[in-house]
């Protein structure tokens, strides 16, 4: 059996990395006796459809270059819904491509029935989980303002390289000379 790996995190600013979903799912390819034919790796937000690796995916699984697709979890493969999840997975079914996760055990596109529902529920999550965090960062900053906290770089700090005026800086600057 040819196996493709694919593996997310949202972030590409080196605080994060696939090495421990690698890991895992090699170890469950190896479970599964296949063979790893493909690696596609993400550093971008699940809720982006326009993913290199992710579009790479689907391009090669239209072209039946591998016979099963393992995540490490299906907020890891999409954030965007429902609908496009689901999208998403009826490509690869109609290309002959099965899906497992890693972390959702039924989530088996190999095996008909509920794992469809679930599927349409775990997609429901990801993508509400992605808002509520948002709501929490938002809150956050919020708190923080209201105690009177100044949010950005602080005062005084020791990062003193220069940095490229915008266009918003310029404009400011040309303001300010002329209200003198």
């Amino acid at each position: 059996m040819r196996i493709a790996l694919y593996c997310r995190v949202s972030k590409d600013n080196g605080s994060q990395t696939t090495e421990n979903q690698e890991l895992q799912l090699e170890q469950y390819a190896n479970a599964l006796d296949g063979e790893i034919v493909y690696r596609y790796i993400d550093r971008a937000s699940g809720s982006n459809s326009k993913r290199d690796a992710f579009c790479q995916m689907l391009k090669d699984s239209d072209n039946r270059k591998f016979d099963l697709l393992l995540v490490w979890s299906i907020d890891r493969f999409s954030r965007e819904g429902i609908s496009n999840t689901l999208g998403y997975m009826d490509r690869l079914k109609r290309n002959k491509v099965a899906v497992k996760s890693l972390q959702e055990s039924w989530m088996d596109t190999s095996n008909e029935g509920i794992a469809e529902l679930l599927l349409a529920f775990m997609a429901w999550v990801a993508k509400n989980e992605r808002g509520r965090m948002i709501e929490r960062i938002n809150a956050g900053l919020d708190r923080v303002r209201n105690q009177g906290k100044a949010l950005g770089r602080p005062t005084g700090s020791k990062d003193k390289k220069r940095r490229r005026k915008s266009g918003y800086h310029q404009r400011w600057a040309k303001k300010k000379t002329r209200s003198k």
